[in-house]
């Protein structure tokens, strides 16, 4: 079944429903589709990332080889 079929039978569905929750369920679903990722992380993430970032744009880096020896044991 191609894209559009499955497009097609669920807005056939979707038509057919009568259960409020489902159809809420749906709609939360396309709202969490339109956020940015960025948006659904922690405050705590987004520092850590701003920090790798700062510390790449510094030249604050390990080579690859070295990060593998020091994280081997969880990779």
């Amino acid at each position: 079944m191609d894209i559009q079929s499955k497009k097609i039978e669920l807005i056939q569905w979707l038509s057919t429903l009568d259960d409020i929750s489902v159809i809420e369920k749906v709609i939360s679903l396309r709202q969490q589709q339109n956020k940015d990722w960025w948006d659904t992380i922690s405050e705590n993430e987004k520092k850590s990332i701003e920090k790798g970032i700062n510390d790449s744009e510094n030249g604050n880096l390990l080579p690859h080889t070295k990060a593998q020896k020091l994280y081997e044991k969880w990779l």
